[in-house]
C-alpha cells in the first residue's frame, strides 16, 4: 500500500514536471512568434536607396547667374532632372573628353503644372567647350541703369572654379591639377545679403555671363538698335524701349502723349531726351565695331583657332513624372552677348 502510494506520488510530480516544460515551451514560443514575424516582415520588404549618379550634382553647382535670390531658393521646389547633361559626358557623348565651362541661367515660362497654368523659373545649363576660360567678366544692363557695366567676375564674388565628379572627390588633389570641368560659382554668402547696399543687391540680378569673340566682322555683329529710356523730367519717371530700327520719333511720343504717359508740355523735352539717347547708342555701336575690328587685327592665329572651334550648348531639364514639360518652350538664344547655341538638348 505504501508503494502504491509513492509511486503515485512519484506519477504526479513527473506529470507536474511535464506540464512545467510544457508551459516553458509555449512561453518561450511566444517570444520568438515576434521576433520571426518581425525577420520574415524585414525579408518581405527590404529598403533600397538609390546610387548617386557620378555627376548627379553637376547642375546645381553650377550658379544660376542672373537670377533674383529668392527664385534660386525656389528651384529646389522640382526635383529637375538633368540626366542629359551628365550622359553628354560619357564615353560617346558630345561632351566627352572636352574642356568645358558650365554656368547656370533660369527661363520664366508658363507651364502647366497638375494641370493648371503656373508661372515657373525653368533652371537651364549652359556649357561653353572652350580650350581656356570664355570670359572673366560680367555684364551689367537695365532699364534703370543708364550705362552698361562690364565688370571682373570677382568683383561680384563669382569665378570659375574645377567640378570634381563624386567617384573622383578622394582624390581632389590631383584632379584639381588636370580638371577638364569648370562651374561658375558664386561665393556671396546668402546670410551678409541684407548687410549689402540695395544697389549693389541688384546687380546680382542684372548679372549676364559676358563674351567676346574678336573674330566676328563688324557687319556680322548684331548689335542691339533699342535704347533703354528712363525720362525722369516727369512723376512718375518714364520708362520704356525705342527701337529706333523700328519705330519713330514723333509717332513714338504722339502715343505716349495721347495715353497720358507724357505731359503735353513735356512733349518737346521727351523729343529731345530720346533723339539725344538714341545719338549716344549709334555712337557706342560704332565704337564697338571699331574695338572688333582693331582686336581681331590682334588676335594671334592660335588664339583665333580657339575661339572658332569654341562651341555652345543649352540643356533642359529632361521630362519625369515630378517635373513639368519644357518641351515646348526650349529656345536657342542664351544672352545677348553669347548669342544663340550651336545646339539645345
Amino acid at each position: 500500500m505504501a508503494r502504491k502510494a509513492k509511486r503515485k506520488a512519484n506519477q504526479k510530480e513527473v506529470d507536474q514536471e511535464e506540464i512545467r516544460k510544457e508551459k516553458e515551451e509555449v512561453v518561450e514560443e511566444e517570444e520568438q512568434q515576434p521576433k520571426n514575424r518581425k525577420q520574415k516582415k524585414a525579408k518581405e520588404e527590404p529598403e533600397y536607396f538609390d546610387d548617386k549618379r557620378n555627376m548627379e550634382d553637376l547642375w546645381t553647382t553650377a550658379f544660376p547667374v542672373g537670377t533674383e535670390w529668392d527664385q534660386i531658393e525656389k528651384l529646389n521646389g522640382f526635383k529637375w532632372n538633368f540626366s542629359n547633361l551628365e550622359v553628354a559626358f560619357e564615353e560617346g557623348g558630345l561632351l566627352h573628353g572636352r574642356r568645358v565651362y558650365i554656368f547656370g541661367c533660369t527661363e520664366p515660362q508658363l507651364l502647366s503644372v497638375n494641370g493648371e497654368g503656373k508661372l515657373v523659373c525653368i533652371p537651364v545649363i549652359v556649357a561653353v567647350v572652350s580650350d581656356f576660360p570664355p570670359s572673366d567678366k560680367i555684364g551689367i544692363n537695365s532699364v534703370q541703369r543708364e550705362a552698361e557695366e562690364i565688370i571682373p567676375m570677382k568683383r561680384m564674388k563669382m569665378d570659375w572654379v574645377p567640378y570634381i565628379p563624386l567617384e573622383e572627390r578622394g582624390k581632389q588633389v590631383e584632379r584639381l591639377k588636370s580638371a577638364d570641368i569648370f562651374v561658375w560659382r558664386c561665393t556671396q554668402r546668402r546670410a551678409s545679403l541684407r548687410t549689402l547696399k540695395e544697389d549693389h543687391l541688384k546687380k546680382f540680378e542684372y548679372c549676364l555671363p559676358y563674351f567676346y569673340n574678336p573674330l566676328k566682322e563688324p557687319d556680322e555683329i548684331d548689335l542691339s538698335t533699342v535704347v533703354d529710356i528712363m525720362f525722369p523730367e516727369v512723376e512718375p519717371p518714364v520708362v520704356c524701349d525705342f527701337d529706333w530700327k523700328f519705330d519713330e520719333v514723333e509717332e513714338f511720343v504722339d502715343e505716349k502723349v495721347a495715353d497720358e504717359v507724357v505731359p503735353e508740355d513735356q512733349r518737346r523735352a521727351f523729343t529731345d531726351f530720346i533723339k539725344e539717347k538714341v545719338d549716344e547708342a549709334k555712337k557706342a555701336n560704332e565704337e564697338a565695331k571699331k574695338a572688333r575690328k582693331r582686336a581681331k587685327e590682334a588676335t594671334s592665329e592660335e588664339t583665333k583657332s580657339a575661339f572658332e572651334n569654341m562651341r555652345f550648348y543649352k540643356f533642359y531639364p529632361v521630362k519625369t513624372p515630378d517635373t513639368p514639360d519644357v518641351s515646348g518652350v526650349k529656345a536657342s538664344f542664351i544672352n545677348r552677348y553669347y548669342g544663340k547655341a550651336h545646339e539645345v538638348l
